[in-house]
């Protein structure tokens, strides 16, 4: 608590130690900014709830990729692992893209409460999921992946 940068460093070590790049750290805790922005603009909107979050924040996901948080992590095959830290790094711009875009609409049109935000999520997941399909036909591939950023190997 007196020292934030203790708890960056902490996570940063924590990222290095499974065999993460440190350009990926630096990516992973700027996307963790971004998104802190984006929940401050929610906020400012009145949500206010955990519930709420999630609720939007699966918005934006299921416009983009197709699915929910929950289903993207059951697709990769995880568990109580962070998804974020299992995406490509295309699916990471996707995910803070869709963020960025919803964030920036909502601070032009100020929305409030859940319906309101919930249209404006959508909308900015809908511009992502246009960027990943025009991306798909271009390469001639999907860019949405079961792969995981690291390997895991689960003992039951």
């Amino acid at each position: 608590m007196f020292d934030p940068e203790i708890a960056i460093n902490r996570a940063v070590d924590y990222y290095r130690r499974r065999g993460y790049s440190d350009k990926w750290i630096k990516d992973r805790l700027d996307g963790i900014v971004r998104r802190k922005q984006l929940t401050d603009v929610w906020q400012d909107g009145g949500i206010t709830e955990n519930k709420e979050y999630a609720i939007l924040m699966n918005e934006i996901y299921k416009e983009w990729s197709g699915m929910t948080a929950q289903q993207y992590k059951f697709f990769k095959g995880l568990r109580k692992e962070s998804l974020r830290d299992n995406m490509t790094d295309v699916e990471v711009a996707l995910a803070d893209l869709g963020e960025i875009a919803t964030r920036e609409i909502a601070k032009e049109k100020n929305p409030k409460g859940l319906k309101e935000n919930l249209e404006i999520a959508k909308r900015g997941g809908k511009i992502v999921g246009n960027t990943r399909r025009a991306l798909e036909d271009e390469i001639g591939k999907g860019v949405i992946t079961s792969t995981n950023a690291l390997s895991y190997e689960y003992i039951d």
